[in-house]
């Protein structure tokens, strides 16, 4: 019967190697995971190869000649080349694959540059002795806190691939919600974008036009909304760079402003309770939080740790300050629901289908269902928002181009009474 020499790292993280006897190399494999070990490579022994083998993977420890991660550098991913990444893979593993092979083929297979030279570094850092989850942490831009414990914990429990497949599906769910929230703005900013055109192109040619031609009949003088008009054009026309440099200085103030801890809290705290938009965003958030949480309990994250990864997600300050009160208060005994209704930050429906979760045993479940409930509401307050402004921009553009006819006409109307008196 064939004998198959192999590199694993067990639930500790460690390496270890040895030689196992099987009829291939697929019961091999099984073998190896059936130890909750995850394998790297596994492959044939050779007679005059099996000394040297061993040498290189010994005791877990690094190899002595370690070489550089990659010539190139990757900074960032895109949420797209990311999904692309972990759903190859985790096909390639739940293939039968070593995390050995499946990084190689996935170097060779991905065409793009930057996947490319992060497979051949996380290649390379599993061949120096480093875990999957202690190289990704290297890459803090590209593999979030959530991500890289995950895949910790699926190195752990000898399930990597059904680890990353579970990710795949949570990293489709937050596309999935960030597309929603994208497609409610679209159309809006589309409708604000073209009443800005039409407003410059009446400021710019119609405007000018009837200040020439009211200046060569002289008389009377113009009305107020009239000369209101023609003031507002002057400035336009002739000051448009104070415009800037007052934008340009509002803006730096901002950012000067919202870089403070204080003014950032400030502004996430009036972000989050801000009306019509903000209740897309609580949506979003309820949504995220649940369908995270409960996959990373389902995966074996404890509880504490779970919250200290979810701190993070929303991106708001306000919100951040409030999870991180939760989290002391499920460290001091409360449960998770208790917690969460003192903060006032989460619906009282939510809370109370959390509570049921908690008293039932299915933690994990409840909280994907509650994800699919609040996804719905979503769904719902986009289809809403999508539909109420737009009328509300229509009518801020009617309101600005009625003012410039209302203008023009009123200077038309007083000529009018002049050439009849």
């Amino acid at each position: 019967m064939p004998q198959f020499r192999f590199v694993a790292r067990n639930s500790e993280g460690k390496l270890i190697d040895g030689v196992i006897t099987c009829n291939d190399r697929a019961a091999a494999i099984h073998h190896v995971e059936k130890d909750r070990c995850v394998p790297i490579k596994i492959e044939p022994v050779k007679e005059k190869a099996a000394a040297a083998s061993t040498k290189l993977y010994s005791n877990g420890s690094n190899s002595s000649a370690k070489t550089a991660n990659s010539e190139e550098k990757v900074d960032t991913l895109s949420h797209s080349q990311l999904y692309l990444f972990t759903e190859q893979l985790a096909h390639l593993l739940s293939a039968g694959m070593t995390l050995d092979e499946a990084l190689g083929i996935l170097v060779k297979r991905l065409k793009h540059p930057r996947l490319a030279a992060l497979c051949k570094t996380l290649h390379q850092a599993l061949i120096e002795g480093r875990s999957l989850s202690q190289a990704m942490r290297e890459f803090p831009r590209i593999f979030s806190p959530l991500y890289y414990n995950m895949v910790s914990a699926g190195e752990a429990s000898g399930a990597l691939g059904d680890i990353l497949k579970r990710l795949v599906k949570h990293l489709s769910a937050l596309k999935a919600l960030r597309d929603k929230v994208t497609q409610a703005l679209v159309y809006p900013a589309l409708l604000v974008g073209m009443g800005i055109i039409l407003i410059i192109v009446f400021i710019k040619f119609m405007v000018p036009q009837m200040m020439s031609f009211l200046s060569k009949t002289g008389g009377r003088a113009l009305p107020l909304p009239t000369q209101i008009l023609m003031k507002s054009n002057e400035l336009l026309t002739q000051y448009w760079w104070l415009g800037l440099l007052l934008g340009f200085g509002a803006y730096t103030g901002f950012k000067a402003f919202t870089r403070s801890p204080e003014g950032r809290k400030s502004w996430d705290t009036f972000i989050w309770k801000m009306p019509l938009f903000s209740s897309i965003l609580r949506y979003r958030y309820y949504a995220q939080f649940a369908r995270t949480l409960g996959t990373l309990i389902e995966n074996g994250v404890t509880l504490l740790k779970a919250l200290e990864l979810l701190e993070d997600i929303s991106g708001n300050e306000y919100v951040r300050a409030r999870m991180s009160l939760v989290r002391k208060a499920v460290v001091d005994g409360a449960t998770m629901s208790v917690a969460l209704g003192e903060q006032k930050i989460f619906p009282e429906l939510f809370a109370d289908m959390m509570a049921v979760g908690e008293q039932s045993g299915k933690f994990d479940q409840t909280m994907q269902m509650i994800a699919d409930v609040y996804e719905r509401e979503l769904d719902k307050q986009v289809q809403i928002t999508s539909e109420l402004i737009p009328p509300l921009v229509m009518l801020a553009i009617a309101a600005v181009v009625g003012l410039i006819v209302f203008g023009v006409l009123s200077a038309v109307f007083a000529l009018t009474q002049d050439m009849h008196a």
